[in-house]
């Protein structure tokens, strides 16, 4: 994860679930490091539609499953140099 004053924060964390066959990508994006857009993505090669869509709602549906992935990527922060 990265953080800017101008473009806030902006990470990437992958992961795997249960037995699903490929493990996933989530971009995540933040002003202020409060309220997360996010995009999610098979991370190597596509997988059956079904199971991202299980992923989907469960990041909708489950904060603490979702605050996980933020962890993750927030633990890898990196700031930009002050100009």
């Amino acid at each position: 994860m990265t953080h800017s004053k101008d473009d806030g924060y902006r990470g990437y964390v992958q992961f795997h679930y249960g037995e699903h066959k490929q493990p996933y990508e989530l971009a995540l994006f933040s002003k202020r490091g409060i309220d997360w857009d996010y995009s999610l993505i098979f991370a190597k090669e596509s997988g059956p539609e079904e199971e991202i869509l299980i992923i989907e709602d469960k990041l909708e549906k489950d904060d603490d499953f979702f605050d996980e992935l933020v962890d993750a990527a927030y633990e890898q922060l990196e700031e930009e140099p002050a100009e």
